[in-house]
């Protein structure tokens, strides 16, 4: 799956199919486009958990690290 990736404030992440990242929360704004990649479950990717930020793209629309940490609902940045 082709994911576009998005710097936010500090240490803060989107990766969303999304090429404008128009989903990502406005909480973390302002968006900036930092990359794209080719991302598949099973196999690593820098920085980043791919299979969790596959399954939150699948089920949320984005997925959110800060530090390379993962945001959750319960875990705010």
């Amino acid at each position: 799956m082709q994911v576009h990736i998005f710097r936010g404030p500090g240490r803060v992440f989107g990766f969303t199919r999304d090429e404008a990242g128009t989903n990502l929360p406005s909480r973390y704004a302002p968006w900036t486009p930092f990359k794209v990649v080719e991302m598949t479950k099973g196999n690593v990717t820098p920085g980043v958990n791919a299979d969790e930020c596959l399954n939150d793209i699948e089920t949320h629309g984005y997925h959110l690290t800060d530090a390379h940490v993962r945001i959750t609902e319960d875990k705010q940045a």
